[in-house]
């Protein structure tokens, strides 16, 4: 009995001692509960709030990065606009982790030697530098340039380097390698211990052989050591600084063509454009082929020419359906013209279009052609019947016609040979003429 009445003391001990402290200390400090908690929880993590406290102080916000703020658009502005896209805002404030953040842009400019060095400006304004550079020239200048910037400053350097030309593509992320860095760490801590257990172990060696043995095993260590340094240093580094890869492209250099071609039955000047794809009729019959063009690249176009060698279609046989082939084509923009032709047997057509790109001021842009190859298979089949009266008649013609063919073909590979039977002939003339003249002695011998 004794036993089990102290237990219970010693059980309702220490929750009476707990209530009695949080009734002194609500008393003391002249509040109720509550704050008292919050006071208690706010000693039991002074440290980590001292840490959020720190860390919020050394943030400096996107907008007040004074030189690194986003500059004034450019000139281009009126020709190629501050950008289709509107980059996407990435939380850079200081968040108790260790993020990398990365980002590829590319941007449409008219100039990609200025805007490269525009570019570089304004990482430099914002404290950040050129890493890398791949520039190429003529006929399609680019520019590839790497950024290192501060990660505060990311956000900044987005904008600003959409606003040099027309933003065609962005690609931004946020990895977390928070977790690595840690593991990293811990893992260079133990390595570390490791190596200096080693030391002091070949320091009170006396043995070679244990010696030997030690050295190779510090060295081990010690390259483990360094290697897992270098991955650290890496991490901070990509976590120091944010990268941006910009691809700076020239607006006026990807020219395209876009061609499609159809046929149907049946001849109306191309009123009914488009038709079908391969296409199935009767020997001989009137077939309309369209053509649709259209600039699929970003420079003006001018100067269409269009041919077909199998359906021998030149451009001044083309009857214009919807638009006109010498005038100027803006990106987008499409025009449609037409073909009438007889289908004497099936063809495989090979459409050939070109263009020539023009600038603003209609000036040709040399180097830079337009052209596209486009083909489609029309099947002509015998209708079958009974044949009418011209139908035979040209049937008729067409046999004597290949019938003489022959004729000539034959004589023409005999005639080489023409002698052959003349010589034959006076082969035999000559045997048989002494045979003649021994029968007519004998006959005269018989009658003696």
């Amino acid at each position: 009995m004794r036993r089990s009445w102290s237990r219970r003391v010693r059980s309702w001990l220490p929750a009476a001692l707990a209530a009695m402290l949080v009734l002194t200390a609500c008393s003391a400090g002249g509040g109720d509960a509550s704050e008292t908690f919050s006071e208690i929880a706010g000693g039991l993590a002074g440290d980590d709030a001292g840490l959020g406290e720190e860390a919020s102080d050394t943030t400096t916000p996107a907008s007040d990065a004074g030189d690194g703020a986003a500059p004034e658009p450019s000139g281009d502005e009126d020709d190629l606009g501050s950008g289709g896209i509107t980059p996407v805002a990435l939380q850079t404030s200081e968040i108790g982790r260790d993020i990398i953040f990365t980002a590829d842009l590319n941007v449409s400019v008219t100039d990609v030697a200025a805007a490269g060095q525009e570019a570089t400006r304004i990482i430099e304004r914002m404290g950040g530098f050129l890493f890398g550079q791949q520039t190429t020239g003529s006929p399609e200048p680019r520019s590839i340039l790497t950024f290192k910037v501060a990660p505060q400053d990311f956000q900044a350097a987005l904008t600003a380097l959409g606003s040099i030309g027309e933003l065609r593509s962005q690609n931004v992320s946020a990895s977390d390698v928070t977790e690595r860095i840690v593991d990293l760490e811990s893992r260079i801590n133990t390595a570390t211990a490791s190596v200096q257990r080693l030391r002091t172990l070949l320091e009170q060696a006396t043995d070679i052989e244990d010696i030997v043995d030690l050295e190779n095993e510090l060295l081990e260590r010690e390259t483990q050591l360094e290697t897992l340094r270098g991955q650290l240093r890496t991490l901070q580094d990509q976590v120091a600084l944010a990268t941006i890869v910009l691809a700076l492209d020239e607006a006026a250099t990807r020219p395209g063509l876009g061609v499609q071609v159809t046929a149907y039955l049946g001849h109306d000047d191309g009123l009914s454009c488009p038709g079908r794809g391969d296409l199935t009729v009767d020997q001989n019959a009137e077939v309309t082929v369209c053509f649709e063009i259209l600039n699929s690249g970003d420079t003006l176009l001018t100067g269409f020419d269009v041919r077909d060698p199998v359906l021998d279609i030149e451009s001044e046989d083309l009857i214009a359906v919807f638009g006109d082939t010498d005038a100027t084509l803006e990106p987008g923009e499409s025009i449609v013209v037409a073909a009438e032709v007889i289908t004497e047997r099936s063809v495989r057509t090979q459409t050939q279009v070109t263009a020539t790109p023009v600038d603003e001021e209609g000036n040709e842009l040399s180097g830079r052609p337009a052209a596209a190859t486009v083909t489609m298979f029309v099947q002509a089949v015998d209708p079958g019947g009974i044949p009418s009266f011209t139908e035979g008649l040209e049937a008729s013609w067409e046999l004597l016609i290949r019938l003489g063919q022959i004729f000539v073909l034959v004589l023409g590979a005999l005639l080489p040979f023409f002698w052959v039977p003349l010589v034959i002939w006076l082969v035999w003339r000559l045997r048989r003429r002494p045979a003649s003249a021994e029968a007519a002695s004998d006959s005269s011998v018989s009658s003696d």
